[in-house]
């Protein structure tokens, strides 16, 4: 989902119907109060917005919703970029930076990227989650796994039977819904932060 926020009706058209052509699902609102307002946060997306607006700009928008724990890509686009400007939206975090006019191609590369790590993101929630299901001891054999210990060496480092070991095995198995090491190994990796 883009969401789309721009207080010039004309170009709030015209990117709309673009990002249409694409088939890209596009929910458009003409003020940051107006997203504020009706932002579904239950459904994460990519943030497409203007950068001077009256009241409040872009950028301060960006910086809101990441205060409020959403923390979704942000393309911020201008007609009146500059480098500080540029400058203090990379810092607050935003994915890109673009100046009006745009050209269709690096708008839609930007969105590409935008989209790969919102990907990202939710890939890293999930392995997050199936983490934090584990027990303690559960996780300590899984960290063992990773790092190549077997099943004897893992009881001995942890002083526990080789029977215990392998219970914890298959209940991480089960957990993660993968025995495979290199599969659990990807799992923790991802979850990193």
């Amino acid at each position: 989902m883009i969401y789309l926020i721009d207080d010039d009706p004309s170009v709030r058209e015209a990117l709309h119907l673009l990002l249409q052509t694409y088939e890209l699902p596009v929910t458009c609102f003409d003020s940051p109060a107006d997203c504020l307002a009706h932002l579904d946060r239950g459904r994460p997306g990519i943030l497409l917005t203007d950068l001077r607006m009256p009241l409040m700009s872009g950028l301060q928008l960006h910086e809101q919703l990441r205060a409020q724990g959403v923390d979704w890509p942000t393309i911020v686009i201008t007609g009146h970029g500059d480098l500080h400007a540029c400058r203090r939206a990379f810092k607050a975090g935003v994915t890109d930076f673009l100046t009006k006019p745009i050209e269709e191609q690096t708008l839609l590369q930007a969105i590409e990227a935008a989209q790969a790590r919102l990907d990202l993101q939710a890939e890293r929630n999930e392995a997050r989650q199936c983490l934090q299901a584990l027990t303690e001891r559960e996780r300590e054999v899984l960290e063992l796994i990773t790092k190549g210990l077997g099943s004897k060496e893992i009881a001995a480092a942890l002083d526990i039977s080789v029977r215990t070991v392998d219970t914890h095995r298959a209940k991480l198995a089960e957990k993660l819904g993968t025995g495979s090491v290199a599969e659990q190994t990807r799992l923790l990796l991802t979850a990193a932060p």
